[in-house]
């Protein structure tokens, strides 16, 4: 038998998955199916014949649900759709409403009919692309700040130091740990009397490049620049990413260092700017390496004696020079080249120690530097001159007198009545302030390499041999 329209419609509106509530004007529920049951999570009897405010008002968090359905019941010109919160008590959903106006004509009675959706699930589906949108946007700023960090800070940073500060957790935090690492420190010589006589363009020009140049070559050895001083290079090799090979590396690295001063001399000339000339030394040892400073302003750094004991031995050498320490020669498995060795007292050591003068590295470095035989020839007679001792890079007041006996490109032998030591520095009056090292004790003098040549040195040589060669 064939079932009755109402039947029919009874069944289908029973098996929606849409929630249906019929409200009458005066807010009853007349009529609710399985479904809007479930969605509201309150018991089918419970909402039937029930008033719907009575039900639900109690619960705050159900208030926009509330209001939505009594706008509805209210408004008899439009329909109402909406996306609601609605609280179980123990769980948050959203709903999504639609109601429909109704009137009946034989009772004159009207209310609404409401459609109820629960996208819970699909709200969090939209949550979660949503989330992910962001992650992608969050990702997208964060690789725009770590380019913006390393672009910014790579310029003043090496490398290492970059990825650290960005990618280690605390990478920005106080502090440090102790490491044995090996220390480079470079210094061109004479380059204060350099700057005194240069306009602040071409230095800048010049020592810009110079720096450029030597930067590339400590990195492509696995140095970290820790910061340039003026002139003056400070690096380390070991630290932050510890290495077994950082004291050859950073033999290697000075050697191509020195190895690279012809070129940049050469770029100098074309330019009409003075030749430079480097000492380098070179000590491992345990240091305290890190962040140090204050919160407001720090810089990653290395702090211990090996640290002073470094710039000491750096101060021992001359233009074109690499002096390395005991501890620096032990590590090295590779082949030396010696030049020769210089036994010294540093300032602050209770013990002489040996440094080393390493003109070149074997296997598998094969690196070595040409290292240009410079003997002074004798003059007729001595030149007098007038220097002055310097000393913590303060130059003295008290004049002393000597004769230059024999002189070379860049070296000279003087003879005076002073008592001068190894590695002493002093300044000669002669065409200008000419710099000089005691380099050795001889016979008839002192040998003394010259570590800045100002520019009128040559005339005032010349000048010097043609008043001997007149008065022969």
């Amino acid at each position: 038998m064939i079932e009755n329209t109402a039947s029919i419609q009874d069944r289908v509106i029973e098996d929606l998955e849409e929630g249906i509530l019929v409200i009458a004007s005066g807010g009853t529920i007349l009529y609710a199916n399985q479904a809007a049951s479930s969605i509201l999570c309150v018991p089918l009897r419970k909402l039937t014949d029930n008033n719907f405010s009575a039900l639900f008002i109690d619960d705050p968090a159900n208030d926009g649900f509330v209001q939505m359905v009594l706008d509805a019941v209210q408004d008899r010109e439009k329909t109402h759709r909406g996306i609601v919160e609605y609280s179980t008590g123990k769980q948050k959903k959203y709903l999504r409403l639609g109601t429909t106006y109704f009137k009946d004509e034989e009772t004159q009675s009207y209310g609404i009919i409401m459609l109820l959706d629960d996208l819970s699930e699909l709200m969090e589906l939209r949550d979660s692309v949503k989330a992910m949108k962001q992650i992608r946007e969050l990702n997208d700023k964060l690789e725009e700040r770590n380019h913006l960090l390393s672009s910014t800070f790579g310029m003043f940073l090496s490398d290492e130091i970059v990825t650290q500060l960005i990618d280690e957790p605390g990478g920005l935090n106080l502090g440090g740990k102790k490491m044995t690492v090996t220390m480079l420190m470079s210094d061109l010589r004479g380059f204060t009397a350099i700057s005194e006589r240069m306009e602040a363009s071409g230095l800048i020009d010049m020592l810009n490049h110079y720096l450029g140049e030597m930067t590339e070559v400590i990195q492509a050895h696995e140095g970290t620049i820790i910061e340039f001083i003026g002139d003056g290079i400070m690096a380390v090799f070991g630290a932050p990413v510890n290495t077994d090979s950082h004291a050859e590396d950073a033999v290697a690295a000075a050697l191509e260092m020195q190895d690279a001063m012809e070129a940049i001399n050469q770029w100098n000339k074309e330019r009409e700017y003075p030749r430079l000339e480097m000492g380098i030394g070179i000590d491992t040892g345990e240091v305290i390496v890190g962040n140090i400073g204050s919160t407001k302003r720090m810089k990653y750094g290395v702090v211990g004696s090996h640290v002073n004991l470094c710039g000491r031995i750096e101060s021992y050498t001359v233009g074109g020079q690499i002096l390395i320490s005991p501890d620096v020669r032990e590590r090295i498995s590779a082949e030396l080249r010696i030049d020769k060795e210089l036994t010294v007292k540093p300032k602050g050591m209770d013990e002489e120690i040996v440094l080393t003068d390493v003109t070149g590295m074997g296997a598998p470095y094969n690196i070595q530097i040409n290292v240009s035989s410079d003997i002074p020839k004798a003059l007729n007679e001595p030149i007098p001159v007038t220097f002055y001792r310097i000393s913590s890079k303060q130059i003295s007041d008290r004049a002393c007198y000597g004769g230059i006996v024999s002189v070379g490109r860049d070296s000279a032998v003087l003879e005076t009545g002073e008592k001068l030591e190894v590695f002493d520095n002093f300044q000669i009056q002669a065409g200008g302030h000419l710099l000089c090292k005691v380099i050795e004790k001889m016979e008839n003098g002192y040998l003394i390499q010259y570590t800045a040549i100002p520019s009128g040195y040559a005339n005032w040589l010349r000048a010097a041999v043609r008043r001997q060669e007149r008065r022969t």
